[in-house]
């Protein structure tokens, strides 16, 4: 399986998603940055090209994670600052419980890509 993702500096995305987010770099080409995501393919495809391109509003990658506190906290050590929503009930790290009980908390890349870590 395949998911993919967009980046308009690929220098940029590629420290982000293997130094910050821990990922495994595998190639990159003047088209994408591909990354071993556990086992699954993550191609960040470069949009530099793009006139006007703009990164999504909602989220576009997400992981699912054992301990979301554990998680948001290391991420924190990086420098990585969570998304805080208007209307969402959100602790101080950042995490929001769903009705269904699972927690989910947001972050970007250098980009401005909306990612999350949720815990169920």
């Amino acid at each position: 399986m395949k998911i993919v993702g967009f980046v308009q500096r690929p220098e940029n995305a590629r420290v982000f998603y293997q130094e910050v987010l821990g990922l495994r770099f595998l190639s990159e080409d003047q088209f994408a940055l591909e990354f071993d995501a556990n086992g699954m393919l993550l191609r960040v495809a470069n949009v530099s090209s793009v006139p006007g391109f703009a990164p999504a509003p909602f989220t576009i990658l997400g992981w699912e994670v054992p301990d979301v506190k554990d998680v948001v906290r290391g991420l924190r050590g990086k420098g990585v600052e969570f998304e805080r929503f208007y209307g969402m009930t959100q602790d101080e790290l950042g995490i929001w419980t769903s009705p269904g009980g699972a927690r989910v908390a947001w972050f970007k890349d250098p980009d401005g890509n909306v990612l999350s870590v949720t815990e169920r």
